[in-house]
Order: structure tokens, then sequence, then C-alpha cells
């Protein structure tokens, strides 16, 4: 593995069909040239991840959209005129450029144009679209530093680029407009109300809506147990629980809890800062040998509704990622 700031050098394990671990505004990419089957199975390789689970193929800014989905929809233009680049990917009916083995032999892709200055010139640099869930093991919690990348996979990435922390912290926003409505598949990086403003009113997914990356009851998850309850609910379930216990709210919050017989792990009492340092504050805890984070709902507006998604799936049952 090496580590840098050296975007050709970056591009080159790319264009050799290697893997380099990138940051995006979100969280860190894992990328693989979503052109090549060999690139995508090494990426689902090194994740340990079901060749089944799609991954996003991310798009330089002045890439041609036709020419990684077709079938576009005007809907769908108008959203990503106004979008991107941002944390949002938009689910697609999937175009030739695009390996079949990237969209877990769906023919739907999601496809998103990162806000990163770093990403945009890797993906400038390597002159195609680049495969990238985050880059860590499946299941687990994702990266927002290099240092994440590195603890995580180690040697199954052949290159890490570092671009410091990521600002948003929580992975982006998943909208299907592979069929007649605009469906709401993952909330993310970019809030519902903003897209909404766009598209109007979302769709709750169904049956029928196409697989999406992070939507499986358990996801995000730390080693210890996370359990995630409305701010009301945390006295009483720190009382319950039992080892070394730890809980996860906005720092005005622990006001209310005087007596608390816990570590306390305070998180910015704004949405946008609990969303920026929510995966390294349960990095933190992990490191600490915490066995239970007893984490407080934030409320599910804005940023809230991706919070809120991922500490739910977070303490989802383990083993069934």
């Amino acid at each position: 593995m090496k580590r840098g700031t050296d975007i050709e050098a970056a591009a080159a394990v790319l264009r050799a069909g290697g893997l380099v671990a990138f940051p995006t505004e979100t969280v860190y990419g894992l990328g693989g040239d979503a052109a090549s089957d060999a690139a995508v199975a090494n990426i689902f390789a090194a994740k340990g991840r079901p060749r089944t689970h799609p991954l996003i193929v991310h798009l330089a800014p002045d890439a041609v959209l036709d020419d990684f989905a077709i079938d576009i929809s005007p809907i769908a233009r108008t959203l990503a005129a106004a979008a991107w680049p941002g944390p949002l990917t938009i689910i697609l009916r999937r175009g030739p450029r695009v390996s079949l083995a990237a969209t877990g032999g769906a023919d739907t892709v999601g496809l998103r144009v990162p806000a990163h200055s770093v990403a945009q010139q890797l993906l400038r640099a390597f002159g195609g679209a680049i495969a990238a869930p985050s880059a860590n093991r499946f299941g687990r919690v994702s990266p927002t530093t290099a240092d994440h990348v590195a603890a995580d996979l180690g040697d199954d990435v052949d290159y890490i680029l570092d671009g410091g922390a990521c600002v948003v912290g929580v992975e982006s926003t998943i909208v299907d407009l592979s069929r007649d409505r605009p469906t709401l598949l993952r909330p993310g990086g970019m809030a519902r109300e903003a897209i909404e403003a766009i598209v109007g009113p979302l769709a709750a997914a169904d049956a029928a809506a196409p697989a999406a990356p992070g939507t499986l009851a358990s996801h995000y998850a730390p080693r210890a147990e996370l359990i995630a309850v409305d701010p009301a609910d945390v006295p009483a379930a720190v009382a319950a629980a039992r080892g070394i216990v730890a809980v996860l709210a906005p720092r005005s919050a622990f006001a209310a809890w005087p007596d608390l017989r816990a570590i306390a792990r305070p998180l910015p009492d704004d949405l946008a800062g609990i969303a920026r340092e929510l995966y390294a504050a349960l990095r933190d805890l992990d490191a600490a040998g915490v066995d239970v984070v007893i984490a407080a709902l934030p409320p599910t507006v804005g940023l809230g509704e991706a919070v809120g998604d991922r500490l739910r799936r977070a303490a989802g049952p383990k083993g069934r990622t």
C-alpha cells in the first residue's frame, strides 16, 4: 500500500486495474475502473462485499451523462443539473460504459459527481468513471480520513489518496429515477427537503425498487453494540446496559443527564456537525474498548434523517449484513 497526494500516481494505479482510496465530500471511496470487470471484482474482494450489492459510479463534472446511462428522463436531467457536484446519487438505467459487475448484475446504475476537489482531479486525470463504495470492510463504519482507510484495508488497497477529513461525513443520498416516480432509497448528505424543492415529493422505497448501497438492515456498524434511542430514553438505556457504556449525543444534551454512569462522547449541537463527526466518534469509542454505545437519535429533519438512518442500521442485528 502506498499513501500520498499524487493525483497522477493514483490515476496510473486505476489505469493499471488497481484500487485507489480517495476522498469525497461524504466519505472516502474505494475506487476502481468502472468499465473493468476485473477491477470491480477486486473492489468486492477487498471489502468482502456480496457481488450482488451494487456500487456507486463516480463521474467527473464534465462527464456526459448519456455515456453512462440510458432512457434519462427530463426530471433526472433537472435534478442532476441542480445537485451535481454534490452528495447525491441518482439511479438510472445502466449504459454500456459501466461494467455489469459494478451494478451487481442489475440493469440500473447509481451515478454521482462528487464535490471534493481531489476526487474531481482524480476523475479527470483518470479519464473515466470510477466505481467506488466506501473504503472499509463491508457493513462496518465508513471512513472519513485516510487513517481510517489504512486501518481498515491496509495492503488490500494499492494507493490511498489523502485529501484530509471529509466535510459531510455521511454517504450520499440515493434517489431512484429509473422508474416513473422519484423515490428515496437512502437518506444522506443532500437533505430530502432540498431534493423535493427540485423534483417534488419523494416516494418511499417499495419492493420493486432497485437495490442500492447501504440499505441493508445492519450496516455502518461499530464493533461495540449500538443502541439508538430517543434522547429522553438515554438514562434508562444506560441503566440497562452492561459493561463499559458510552453515550453519543449532542454536547448540549448532557446537561439533562448529570448523573449518567457512562463515558460521554459529545457531538456538535448542529446537524451538519453531528453528521461530519459521527463515524469518527464511533471509531473513537471502538478504540477505547467500549462495549455498548447509547446513541441519541436526532430530529428527522435535514441531515438528521440521514444520521438517524445510519444509527438505526448500526444498531441492526449483526451477522445479517
